[in-house]
């Protein structure tokens, strides 16, 4: 089945097209059917599958037959809440790409950028806004947006929505929302709160699952080296010379932890860079950008940056740090593989979080694939819970005594 037998108009399929898109996706050919029909959605799908698609294609067209090519000034009728600028960018940009021919009026909007050229795009009118929720709230009570036109609503990675905290901002939209609207409602797992939060905001929903609850992609192979922590980055620097000159994303678990890691690659000569919460908008950007221009060879990421970075070929996704949570072990290495294409994760595991491995071999349902040819292997055992504790009041005596040191130089330099 083709593009063509979704009922998708002219300016639609020229525009794919363009873009070398031949046949859709499963959630594709079955979601965007069932949006044209005006049904509520929930799509069950793993980041890589070609969402975005899925509900931009239909969205466009929807409105296109609602508005036309207005010249005057054009409503808002689209909303699409995602949890991260990268993702809300991302999102923006294949609409512009499907656009092309439709032309309807759309923007994007997310914090951490001055809001002057968002407020300017919004003030020409607007018909689809991709936005991120702090920003979006932010501009509504200064009374910049608003929903009173809203035809159509995408709550886009829900869950990922929910572990960053913004349930009380969804709670806050749907609030101000029209009643009579279509909504759209995706997200990669389906535990017991998101469940719940879709039967609050959708009615009579048809659903699309394109994948079991919880597992990864069956286009990315799934590797494991265990090692002791000390030699984490020595062997991290290991896989990296063996696999030559193919791209790597790389996750860790803090900002100061990628930060570090990077520093470390640079100094054994690696093209490496990084991105964060800590970093500017455009420092990110620019990471970005470098790495899909294949500018830089290693991307380090924390999870919450990471969203939105849709690469089509990226060969590695790498977890420095075994993720506690399986299921953010399923988004992590949904960046491979993508549409089909062939991926590969590598996770490194220190005694410590071994105990992380066996929980995503059990949400996943498949033992990762261990690799024992490798010059640092683990060495060490898992601390035992008693020990746990005491290095952790350790750990936590050492963080106090260090600020309390900086404190007592900042009173000196007063002084």
């Amino acid at each position: 089945m083709g593009f063509e037998n979704l009922k998708l108009i002219e300016p639609i399929l020229k525009a794919i097209e363009e873009k070398g898109y031949k046949i859709p996706t499963k959630i594709q050919k079955e979601s965007i059917p069932k949006i044209l029909n005006r049904n509520d959605l929930l799509g069950i799908a793993q980041t890589g599958t070609g969402k975005t698609g899925a509900f931009a294609l239909p969205i466009i067209q929807l409105i296109f037959q609602i508005d036309g090519n207005k010249q005057k000034m054009p409503n808002l009728r689209a909303l699409i809440l995602t949890p991260t600028r990268e993702l809300a960018i991302q999102i923006d940009e294949s609409i512009k790409e499907y656009n092309k021919y439709t032309k309807i009026k759309h923007a994007v909007i997310f914090g951490g950028v001055n809001q002057n050229v968002q407020v300017r795009a919004l003030k020409k009118g607007v018909q689809i806004l991709v936005a991120t929720p702090g920003r979006l709230l932010d501009l509504i009570n200064q009374g910049f947006i608003k929903l009173d036109d809203i035809k159509i609503f995408v709550l886009d990675e829900a869950d990922r929505m929910l572990d960053m905290g913004f349930i009380h901002d969804i709670k806050k939209l749907v609030k101000i929302l029209p009643i009579e609207r279509q909504t759209l409602f995706f997200s990669a797992t389906m535990p017991n709160h998101i469940i719940e939060l879709s039967k609050k905001i959708l009615t009579n929903p048809e659903r699309v699952e394109v994948t079991r609850k919880s597992t990864a992609a069956e286009s990315v192979k799934q590797y494991i080296y265990y090692t002791n922590r000390k030699d984490k980055t020595n062997l991290l620097t290991h896989i990296i010379k063996d696999k030559k000159e193919e791209q790597m994303l790389v996750f860790v678990r803090t900002k100061h932890g990628a930060d570090k890691l990077v520093r470390k690659l640079k100094k054994m000569d690696l093209r490496a860079d990084a991105i964060h919460g800590n970093k500017s908008q455009n420092r990110r950007q620019k990471a970005l950008k470098n790495f899909k221009e294949d500018k830089i060879k290693i991307l380090v990421a924390t999870d919450i940056a990471a969203r939105g970075i849709d690469i089509s070929k990226l060969g590695y996704v790498i977890n420095f740090n075994v993720p506690n949570i399986p299921e953010t072990y399923v988004h992590r290495i949904g960046r491979s593989g993508r549409a089909g294409e062939k991926g590969v994760a590598i996770s490194i595991s220190e005694p410590e979080e071994n105990i992380y491995v066996k929980a995503i071999e059990k949400l996943t349902e498949k033992a990762l694939e261990k690799v024992n040819d490798h010059p640092y292997p683990q060495t060490t055992k898992p601390m035992t819970i008693k020990e746990k504790k005491e290095w952790n009041k350790e750990k936590q005596k050492r963080k106090r005594e260090f600020f309390s040191k900086k404190r007592s130089v900042k009173r000196r330099k007063k002084k």
